[in-house]
């Protein structure tokens, strides 16, 4: 998946594209079995076909085939597609036993199973290697030379192939020419723009620099802008590029100016109308599973099977968190709050360690969201103690808290866990993200990633 709320026109036409492909291979393959009509469809076999086609797909979605380390690496592509159709078979099957009108014939699988997968291998091989061609890559300048800019094009190089090729930087003294940063050199100084910019072919130039005052060609950049290249400055870029905001270094007006940070009466009233309903029933039907978990984390150690945790939640308002016990009774007796170590913590109980990878201590946080403390999705609501201690080091902290606080977020699926102030402020770039792009489409990502970090056991906190 693309990391912004808005979906990667290439990643569009990848799983469009790939749609197609199944549902043709599917349709011929069962013409081919005797099964289905050779030239009119109908209704029945569109509709298992769709079937079959959702099933596939998601399998690949949870076996990160889109991912892009999964594009760089073709050993790699293979195997998680071996994963994603072993999976999807399994699924189909107890799919068809659930449901057999939409089940597809025997012989129609047999044959469209191999044939759709040498399919999807040939297709993202084309795509891949389409990705890969410098002719069809945007040539990304990069106006600056420090930190932000070595970071955009260290982004830029991480998320290879993408579409994006960085011919170079632009350092302000000419004594910075020639030097490699991250990968790319420095290609000239803010005077040699416009030569650049016609000799290198850029098609997208990223203002990247620290301290613009006396240094930024403005009138150069219009007349780039004016020309057709697309001209960005570097949170803007940023943000579409990584999905997270650019913190450090950010100017109070691209926060003020940029667009998103919208909250719609509709978009908070249907949001809390689903959320609602959904805890509701989720909180009846996980009951009886709640009281197995009580029954097991009582007889593992002593103390109450929940717990209740003030956290920070909307606009600061401070709340009851509910939760099944992980830790011993007295873990923080003698410490105070700390901050838990995900891998070596021993106060985490052997039980606790499980239902904290697989999130099953989040359950009864459904009483939250009935109780309009919580969301489903929302930045993830921290301590009172570690909350006054990172606001003061870390810049717009407490903008996370202009909405509701959630059981999963998306600096939770994004970047899991976090121990340390650092740590703090890059969930933060992930937080801010979600409170400028909030919507019902990216809570909708947020929750298939969520499935997908349970399912693979990575259990961010």
């Amino acid at each position: 998946m693309s990391p912004s709320s808005r979906p990667d026109p290439s990643r569009v036409v990848l799983v469009l594209v790939e749609s197609g492909l199944l549902f043709l291979i599917l349709v011929a393959a069962a013409a081919l079995a005797g099964e289905g009509p050779p030239l009119a469809l109908s209704r029945a076999l569109l509709l298992r076909a769709l079937v079959c086609i959702a099933v596939l797909q998601l399998g690949m979605y949870y076996a990160e085939l889109y991912d892009d380390r999964a594009l760089r690496s073709y050993t790699q592509f293979l195997v998680r597609l071996g994963q994603s159709y072993a999976a999807g078979a399994l699924v189909l099957g107890f799919v068809y036993y659930l449901f057999p009108l939409v089940r597809v014939a025997p012989g129609t699988l047999l044959l469209g199973l191999p044939l759709s997968a040498t399919a999807i291998v040939a297709w993202h091989t084309a795509h891949r290697w389409t990705a890969d061609r410098e002719a069809l890559c945007d040539n990304v300048l990069i106006v600056g030379s420090g930190a932000i800019a070595r970071q955009i094009a260290a982004e830029i190089l991480r998320r290879a192939p993408l579409g994006y090729r960085v011919v170079g930087l632009l350092g302000t003294h000419p004594a910075e020419m020639g030097r490699r940063l991250a990968n790319p050199a420095v290609v000239g100084t803010m005077a040699d723009l416009l030569p650049l910019v016609q000799s290198l072919r850029v098609n997208v130039i990223v203002v990247a620099l620290e301290d613009q005052r006396g240094h930024l060609p403005i009138e150069d950049l219009l007349r780039c802008r004016v020309d057709g290249i697309r001209v960005e400055d570097a949170p803007s870029f940023f943000e579409r590029l990584t999905g997270k905001i650019l913190v450090s270094d950010l100017r109070p007006s691209w926060l003020v100016f940029s667009p998103g940070f919208s909250k719609p009466r509709f978009l908070r009233s249907s949001k809390r109308a689903v959320e609602l309903a959904s805890a509701l029933v989720l909180l009846v039907a996980a009951l009886p599973f709640l009281g197995v978990l009580t029954v097991l984390i009582r007889l593992e150690s002593r103390g109450p099977a929940f717990y209740r945790q003030p956290r920070v939640g909307l606009r600061g308002a401070v709340f009851a968190l509910h939760k099944l016990r992980t830790m011993r009774e007295d873990a923080e007796a003698a410490s105070g709050p700390v901050w838990a170590d995900p891998d070596a913590d021993p106060r985490i109980t052997r039980l606790g360690r499980l239902l904290r990878t697989f999130r099953l201590d989040e359950l009864p946080q459904l009483v939250n969201v009935v109780r309009g403390e919580m969301s489903f999705v929302g930045p993830r609501p921290e301590r009172p103690h570690f909350v006054q201690t990172l606001r003061l080091v870390i810049p717009y902290y407490d903008e996370r808290h202009s909405v509701r606080p959630g059981i999963t977020g998306w600096a939770q699926v994004k970047f899991g866990y976090g121990s340390t102030i650092e740590d703090g402020e890059r969930k933060l770039q992930f937080d801010l993200y979600y409170v400028k792009n909030m919507s019902l489409f990216l809570d909708l990502v947020i929750i298939l990633e969520t499935f997908k970090v349970m399912l693979l056991g990575r259990g961010a906190r």
